[in-house]
């Protein structure tokens, strides 16, 4: 995607906000060919964040990332979709990791259908179980599988996501396990991160119950601080539903993370 895609993805519910809320859209780094179902939708060119999926290629990404705060900054919040979650993410950890006493670069962070990368948790010393990699493989596929079904895009577009299609990653209500058992999230033991070790700003984690990759999405909110997290399952696939009632949520969300975010000015993401 590009930065006038996340413009148009994001319309419905920045609509809902009023204008002390401003946003900045950034392209990412490499051209980069698009998933399947993204030219249905939105016009070239298509961007990525890294190439490759290594922690090598991701500090790519996070070495322009603090130019562009140095240049630009500060910035209160961020909000990312999909692989600009592991992008900001990955950032905070490492941050958290290795300045501990430093304040994080943003107060608040909105993450949209998006997870981290499990090598960048082994790279952080976490011990990476196989079911969370045979998970994670498996999600990638079912994602593959699912973007590439021209004639469910054709018939029903974003709608799509409701479709019989298996998806055996399925469960009455996802969001509990990350509640109940945080010593395995799709294989994944969070309760390896500290309480210091986390990212420690407030957080909302925004997934679809339809989207073969939510695993990654709850992993990561398990990776934050409880007391400071919001999670909603907006009940669609990995995309941003544009029903009313979820474009109200998700401005509900927005608006409660500005409240997070200390001072009183206008909020900048």
């Amino acid at each position: 995607m590009n930065s006038l895609s996340s413009v148009l993805a994001t319309a419905s519910f920045r609509y809902k906000l009023d204008d002390s809320i401003t946003f900045e859209f950034v392209d990412g780094l490499f051209p980069s060919d698009p998933a399947p179902d993204v030219p249905y939708f939105y016009a070239p060119p298509y961007y990525a964040w890294w190439e490759g999926n290594t922690p090598a290629s991701v500090r790519t990404s996070h070495t322009w990332l603090q130019s562009k705060l140095a240049r630009d900054g500060p910035y209160d919040g961020v909000l990312l979709f999909s692989q600009g979650c592991s992008v900001i993410a990955s950032f905070l950890l490492y941050h958290q990791a290795t300045n501990p006493t430093s304040p994080p670069p943003f107060k608040v962070a909105i993450f949209i259908c998006g997870g981290i990368p499990l090598s960048i948790l082994e790279d952080l010393g976490a011990k990476v179980s196989q079911e969370a990699h045979d998970w994670d493989q498996k999600t990638r596929v079912l994602l593959r599988e699912k973007t590439t079904d021209a004639a469910a895009i054709l018939s029903h577009g974003h709608d799509r996501w409701g479709s019989s299609a298996k998806d055996d990653t399925a469960e009455e209500d996802p969001g509990a396990k990350i509640m109940n058992n945080p010593q395995d999230v799709f294989g994944l033991d969070t309760t390896q991160f500290s309480e210091h070790s986390k990212i420690r700003i407030p957080t909302v984690h925004i997934y679809g119950s339809k989207d073969p990759r939510r695993p990654a999405s709850l992993q990561l909110a398990c990776l934050c601080r409880a007391e400071v997290r919001k999670i909603y399952d907006h009940g669609g696939g990995h995309d941003i539903p544009r029903r009313k009632e979820v474009s109200e949520a998700i401005a509900g969300l927005v608006r409660w993370s500005v409240k997070m975010a200390e001072g009183d000015e206008g909020i900048r993401a």
